[in-house]
């Protein structure tokens, strides 16, 4: 053959494929078209749920399934429109992330404007909006803010539990959140830690009975139709409360996101159980830790995340992970994807860099390091719970009115857990509770008038906010001044400095830890510092018997101090409803709450005077 035959046959050759090449383009374009022009299944309501999740599926980019696998901080948001623009699947509120209006109505109305710039993408898939409210919707000055897990855990009643996730269903729905991350199901060993007090107790018993009963509470609602209310966050899954001091990859901090030992028995038999109490009661998201299992990092380790967790425990559900857990896996964000996604992570929380986790997913799918199968395994979980939670219906008219926020009877349930959450540790002569016709009452203590203390980290802000600030809140000086009888002299001063000779019948020093979240809160001697101890000594010269009231995230060091107490009350967060520990104080109720886990050389868990 000639070259010009050569040349011409070449050419034949590659005008075939172009032809070819071009007659596929118009194949898949004129599939795509037939497929979003055919009845949209996915949002007829009396269809099947999973029927609805596979033909959303079948309609969606590879484009639109990544976003859906993207969760970004709101504040980082370039433009609102990238919303639609990348179909991104879920925002969240850091800690300390608010709108400019920082009330419920202006939450509500923020939720509603992502939400719309979700609805306006090409297929209309729903925004879920996340926020930390595991002790009551603590964003929202105004809200209801109940004890913190620790002093749930010394309630120990899962049926009060379910009600207080119910409430913040309530209010947090009120407020347009429908994602909350909680539970915490982790089981502290290391009170130097500052996650304590986020967990119910160090017994997986406890804390399995009480994590499903908050799943129920938070997800259960008769008045949505059988519909999750609220997405609940099973974390961190798994072993944090098991972590080495010292092993911190953060440099800031020293035990949280560290080390956990590998240890296959304790990964069955402790950590374990109540993650599966929390599935077994309908958890559909799971929020998977930043720390390592042995050498390997959590989020990513196919064998905690798929073997065990998807495979093992039957989840169904979507993997989370935490705040920037993808990216501590390797500084190469591309290897850190491949790794997360590959080992089950669903859903990557970029809370900065979304762009740059889309363009890393889109590199992998295309060169084969993730596989399609694999993205519509994720996507496909996630929209399960979507649709679970009635997204992609009108869930307008069900939202409630924002008066549910902070109302009377959400109070008056926090302060019955704050009264159920209180332990009796000492006693001396029963000086407790307080006589109704005593005479004189002295009150001191950094945490007396203080209500940020009472209610701890993450409220309003991540580290919480240190003062007498909170709307509708009762500090604990104000119950006492409350309940005490009218006859009775009632006195305060932050250091104890009360003038004069003569002794008050009783000193009530209610004093702790300031407010504190995560590993800011890691702290290698938790103890009373020398301003509460100064406090303390100057009720006990100016007051005839001292009752001491312990605010804090954990137990404390209180070896050396405690045999100079008369009484000593645990009342851990107990949030906005001061008055309950008031209530308890003077024998309005009783002390039934007993140690969620033990105070190290003093007590052992499930200890509580009557």
């Amino acid at each position: 053959m000639t070259k010009v035959g050569i040349i011409r046959r070449e050419n034949g050759r590659k005008a075939v494929k172009v032809a070819l090449g071009i007659l596929f383009v118009a194949a898949l374009l004129f599939l795509g078209k037939l497929l979003t022009s055919a009845p949209a299944h996915y949002r007829d309501a009396s269809r099947p749920l999973d029927e609805r999740v596979e033909d959303l599926l079948s309609r969606m980019t590879l484009q639109e399934k990544i976003g859906q696998m993207t969760l970004v901080e709101k504040d980082s948001l370039d433009k609102e429109k990238d919303i639609a623009a990348y179909g991104i699947g879920a925002l969240l509120s850091g800690g300390g992330g608010k709108p400019e209006n920082n009330s419920p109505r202006g939450w509500r109305d923020m939720v509603a404007k992502f939400t719309r710039r979700a609805r306006a993408s090409r297929l209309g898939i729903p925004l879920l909006y996340g926020a930390d409210a595991n002790h009551g919707t603590g964003n929202v000055p105004g809200a209801t803010i109940f004890p913190h897990a620790i002093g749930l855990g010394a309630a120990n009643d899962p049926l009060l539990v379910e009600q207080i996730a119910r409430a913040t269903a309530e209010e947090s729905t009120a407020t347009g959140i429908l994602w909350n991350f909680s539970p915490m199901l982790e089981l502290p060993r290391d009170m130097r830690w500052g996650r304590v007090y986020e967990a119910y107790s160090d017994d997986p018993k406890r804390v399995a009975d009480l994590g499903a009963a908050y799943v129920r509470g938070l997800q259960n609602a008769p008045e949505n139709e059988g519909k999750i209310a609220v997405l609940a966050s099973a974390k961190h899954y798994i072993g944090l409360g098991s972590l080495t001091w010292g092993t911190a990859a953060n440099p800031s901090y020293e035990i949280d996101q560290g080390n956990v030992p590998e240890n296959e028995q304790a990964l069955r038999s402790q950590y374990l159980p109540p993650f599966q109490a929390a599935i077994d009661a309908g958890a559909m998201n799971v929020m998977a830790a930043i720390g390592s299992w042995g050498d390997t990092h959590i989020a990513a380790s196919k064998y905690l995340l798929s073997d065990v967790l998807k495979d093992d425990l039957g989840f169904r559900g979507f993997v989370v992970s935490d705040w920037y857990g993808v990216n501590n896996i390797s500084p190469n964000t591309y290897d850190a994807t491949v790794s997360a996604v590959n080992a089950g992570i669903d859903m990557s929380m970029v809370p900065y860099d979304y762009q740059t986790f889309i363009a890393d997913m889109k590199k992998a799918v295309a060169s084969g390091d993730i596989s399609e199968a694999r993205v519509d395994d994720a996507v496909r979980r996630i929209l399960r719970a979507k649709f679970a939670l009635g997204l992609f219906d009108d869930r307008g008219p069900s939202l409630p009115s924002l008066k549910i926020v902070g109302s009377a009877e959400h109070r008056a349930l926090a302060r019955e857990a704050v009264q159920r959450s209180l332990v009796l540790l000492k006693n001396t002569n029963g000086v407790l509770p307080i006589s109704s016709d005593i005479q004189s009452i002295r009150v001191a203590g950094s945490a007396a008038d203080n209500i940020g203390r009472q209610a701890g980290g993450w409220t309003v802000e991540w580290q919480g906010i240190d003062g007498n600030w909170l709307p509708g809140a009762t500090s604990i000086l104000a119950g006492i001044r409350a309940t005490a009888s009218k006859e009775t002299s009632v006195e305060y001063d932050l250091n104890g400095n009360f003038g004069g000779d003569e002794l008050a019948d009783v000193g009530i020093a209610i004093v702790g830890e300031k407010p504190y979240a995560e590993g800011v809160g890691d702290n290698a001697h938790p103890s009373l510092d020398s301003a509460d101890l100064s406090a303390i000594e100057n009720l006990r010269k100016s007051s005839r018997e001292v009752i001491v009231v312990l605010i804090s995230g954990r137990p404390l060091i209180i070896s050396d101090e405690l045999p100079k107490w008369d009484a000593l009350v645990a009342a851990w967060l107990p949030g906005s409803e001061g008055a309950g520990v008031a209530d308890a104080l003077f024998g309005a109720s009783s002390f039934t709450g007993t140690l969620p886990l033990s105070w190290t050389g003093l007590f052992p868990r499930g200890y509580g005077l009557k």
